[in-house]
């Protein structure tokens, strides 16, 4: 099959939506499809300071074409974006037929999706993600207005866990059986423990690592991180890796807390580094606040490093306390110095909990099982008429904090 996968973020944009689009582009190349993507990208100062960005890499045997989204980064215009995109895949389209249009993300992608699809009679896939069910749509009735279009119309709505799901029919009324949960997936052969006679193992007893990667924002916990760190033994170490719209807040806390000799803030992190990056780590951090599905704690999890996280949606669908993880609450400092500290302190518990995430993401997360899951998606839906039902209201745009912000998108 053709399959057209449009991408909110793809690398050089750190992101997980990035890993998650890289791995299924090359996994549908492996099972024969014809991959193009249409990927946006920011390459103004503030969104490149955000998220890294700039045009889209090669991925080999992808049609990759860029899409920077200059109405996003000009005046938060994310339907001028949206236009774009819909007009470029609509040549391609009359270039050489997709069968299907993939979008990643609701808004904007999923909705130029959905005008793509109206406009060529081809079905669409839009996989749920991230924000869509936790924040947008809930300060705008245009984005509101827009993610009801994709929710209730996508021709097949995909989303990471069964607690998302429920998190977006909470903020948007969606019935739970629109969506068919496909979770998140890790490449199994790149991400790997360090040794593995000794998954748990400290490679310091002295000096602990804990780590942290991913995005650096409040909104996944990295303040709570380091007001954490400052509750511990000060022979505790803490590796944070990754960039973000939060990375001054969390500078000014470590300085305010005094753990500047405690704390590696080692930014921008290219993606080939990232199996060398969990390695480094004794204990991997992950204090969010919510997720879709977390690429970085799958990571964590085949990278054989015992993890510490948040009872949280898109958590507790992979981690379970005291089974495979230690879980806190989300925004409870206190509560997560003393889970970590416990997982310090313990061989016994670093190794059971490590082994148990390890062996469970092999069997169940590996992208070679979650390729074929959206492979056969695609096949149910391919010739179908797409619906066209839905519409979108007249009027000025109901600019809200996504529009005067539009990285935190």
């Amino acid at each position: 099959m053709r399959i057209c996968f449009i991408s909110r973020r793809f690398f050089p944009t750190i992101s997980g939506m990035s890993v998650y689009a890289l791995n299924l582009l090359r996994e549908m190349v492996d099972l024969g499809h014809d991959m193009t993507m249409l990927a946006q990208y920011r390459d103004d100062p503030e969104g490149k300071g955000v998220y890294g960005g700039g045009p889209p890499n090669d991925v080999e045997d992808v049609t990759v074409i860029g899409m920077e989204s200059k109405g996003e980064a000009e005046n938060g215009d994310f339907e001028r974006d949206i236009d774009a995109i819909v007009d470029r895949v609509v040549a391609e389209h009359e270039a050489e037929p997709f069968d299907i249009i993939h979008a990643q993300y609701g808004y904007p992608p999923g909705l130029a999706a959905l005008k793509a699809s109206r406009k060529l009679g081809i079905p669409n896939v839009v996989s749920i993600q991230g924000g869509d069910g936790h924040w947008v749509g809930t300060k705008s009735k245009t984005l509101e207005a827009a993610m009801q279009a994709v929710l209730g119309h996508a021709d097949r709505l995909l989303i990471g866990s069964r607690s998302f799901a429920k998190e977006v029919r909470e903020n948007h009324g969606t019935p739970l059986d629109r969506f068919t949960i496909v979770p998140g997936a890790v490449d199994v052969d790149r991400f790997a423990p360090r040794d593995e006679e000794a998954v748990g193992a400290l490679q310091d007893s002295t000096a602990p690592t804990l780590l942290y990667h991913g995005r650096v924002d409040e909104r996944k916990g990295a303040v709570d991180m380091i007001d954490a760190v400052a509750k511990l033994p000060d022979s505790i170490r803490l590796i944070m890796s990754g960039i973000g719209p939060d990375v001054g807040a969390v500078e000014e806390r470590i300085r305010t807390l005094g753990v500047e000799d405690r704390v590696e803030m080692t930014g921008y992190a290219p993606y080939d580094t990232v199996p060398d990056i969990y390695r480094r780590g004794d204990v991997f951090v992950s204090p969010t606040y919510a997720e879709g599905f977390s690429n970085t704690i799958l990571e964590a999890m085949a990278s054989g490093v015992p993890i510490v996280s948040t009872e949280t949606v898109g958590v507790v669908d992979c981690l379970r306390d005291e089974d495979n993880a230690l879980l806190v609450s989300p925004g409870d400092p206190d509560g997560l110095a003393e889970a970590l500290y416990r997982m310090v302190e313990n061989d016994d518990l670093r190794t059971r909990l490590a082994e148990d995430a390890l062996a469970e993401c092999r069997s169940t997360y590996a992208w070679s099982v979650i390729a074929r899951q959206i492979a056969d998606i695609y096949r149910d839906i391919r010739g179908t008429e797409p619906d066209t039902s839905w519409s979108l209201p007249d009027g000025p745009v109901d600019r809200c904090i996504y529009h005067e912000k539009p990285h935190l998108l």
